[in-house]
């Protein structure tokens, strides 16, 4: 359909319907008019509507007035994150409302021989896991869960390579939803207003033989709104959220659309500039944690492993792989 030029061939009804409706977020459309648009009938339209509020979407019709969305926050449908993606890309997408950990669950899955490009979502996390075993905090409804199985050809110490892709992927698509400026700690974590609003978690399984992954879990989680009881105490003061409104479904497809765009680009790090332009702790004082020890220095490049360099109190230039930075 022509129209506004936004519909392509092979959308269903019910699909243009929900993009009608979302480009009113919180108003009525008539059915009149959305008829007209679609060139359907009002029946038609009605019979849409029906068919996106079997999928969960909560959609309201008041006589004389029309449809609306409503947008009850609450949770996460697959079929919105899979009709934003690039369609060249293989991800199949499922969302459960809440697991211990979508990491695990995807592991589990590409241990049982799941494809590359196997996804899942979480509304809410019971145990959520960052980096050393951190945990992290995951409430329902606000959050952006989400794992992915990939099957690169790649040696297991190129890990940093997709961690760190995998931090240039959620970077990108928070600038290209909201417009804010993001920034991206070493190693994994991205920041929006000075705050983490997000981390990537990679685990992967090597083949003893070849030394390369069998497979790897791709992990991100953001804060895409403020919690409604807020973040805990000892979270506070470093925790932010990317903005008011729920947007999880559209970061979901972004993320993963960048994800893959970089991803089809290995071996070569194409993603390099974007994250050493976005890293924001070159230039600063900076202690570095590792095996045990603190290291003082100042953080001064990061190599195309994406090794931290750092110079030494006593003149030495180190470049280390792995760490926690303050």
């Amino acid at each position: 359909l022509k129209g506004e030029g936004r519909f392509v061939a092979g959308n269903t009804t019910k699909d243009m319907l929900l993009e009608m409706l979302e480009d009113q977020p919180g108003s009525f459309v008539s059915g009149e008019v959305l008829a007209n648009k679609l060139s359907i009938s009002r029946n038609a339209v009605w019979k849409a509507a029906q068919a996106l509020r079997l999928q969960g979407y909560d959609i309201r019709a008041v006589t004389n007035r029309g449809y609306q969305l409503v947008r009850s926050g609450s949770a996460i449908l697959a079929e919105d994150v899979t009709r934003r993606l690039p369609k060249s890309a293989p991800f199949k997408v499922t969302v459960i409302p809440r697991v211990k950990s979508t990491n695990s669950e995807a592991r589990r899955l590409a241990q049982g021989g799941a494809a590359e490009g196997t996804v899942v979502i979480a509304n809410e996390q019971t145990a959520g896991r960052g980096r050393q075993g951190r945990s992290f905090f995951s409430p329902s409804g606000t959050g952006l869960y989400l794992s992915v199985v990939l099957r690169p050809s790649l040696e297991a110490d190129s890990a940093q390579v997709l961690t760190t892709m995998g931090a240039v992927a959620c970077a990108l698509a928070i600038e290209e939803l909201t417009g804010q400026e993001t920034s991206i700690k070493w190693v994994n974590d991205v920041f929006v207003r000075g705050r983490k609003v997000g981390g990537i978690l990679t685990e992967g399984q090597v083949d003893i033989e070849s030394g390369r992954f069998a497979h790897v879990v791709l992990g991100v989680g953001v804060n895409v709104c403020r919690p409604q009881k807020g973040f805990p105490e000892e979270l506070e003061p470093i925790a932010g959220f990317v903005c008011e409104q729920d947007i999880r479904a559209e970061l979901a497809a972004a993320f993963l659309g960048n994800l893959w765009k970089l991803y089809r680009q290995l071996p070569a790090c194409a993603h390099y500039q974007d994250y050493r332009d976005r890293c924001f702790v070159l230039g600063r004082p900076v202690v570095v944690s590792r095996d045990g020890r603190r290291i003082r220095g100042r953080a001064l490049d990061i190599t195309p492993a994406f090794e931290l360099v750092v110079g030494l109190p006593d003149g030495q230039q180190v470049a280390y792989r792995y760490g926690e930075v303050v």
